[in-house]
């Protein structure tokens, strides 16, 4: 199956013979104080910046409707967020490991460390970074 929507990964994570955990690290994208000039105009064109994680949540597939369920939950419950990252943890785990591992994809999205996650925007659609 190919994944282009969040909707699509939701319903893979169902399918699957293990119990799945969807781990969720919401961002944002901030112009850097010292950016020069050129760089302000990219960041306000939508391109660069660096990401600021906003917050995380872990959620079992089961708990979810649909991507625009999730989407009016997290503005709900924080800021506007332009990037979501999404990996799923397979297999039964407890909430200290469950939180180790959304303390590690925050901080692998603060040094831009993408791999193992997929992103997607406000919309719910894959983005490509790179």
């Amino acid at each position: 199956m190919n994944i282009e929507h969040f909707n699509d990964l939701l319903a893979m994570a169902r399918a699957q013979p293990e119990p799945q955990r969807l781990l969720m690290v919401f961002a944002t994208a901030e112009c850097e104080p010292d950016a020069t000039p050129a760089q302000r105009a990219a960041h306000a064109a939508g391109e660069g910046g660096v990401l600021r994680p906003l917050m995380c949540v872990d959620k079992d597939p089961a708990e979810l409707t649909d991507f625009a369920t999730l989407a009016a939950e997290a503005r709900h419950a924080g800021p506007a967020w332009q990037l979501m990252f999404t990996a799923a943890l397979a297999g039964r785990t407890t909430a200290s490991e469950t939180q180790r591992m959304l303390e590690l994809l925050t901080q692998r999205v603060q040094t831009g460390e993408f791999g193992g996650m997929l992103p997607f925007n406000p919309a719910g659609e894959v983005v490509l970074i790179g």
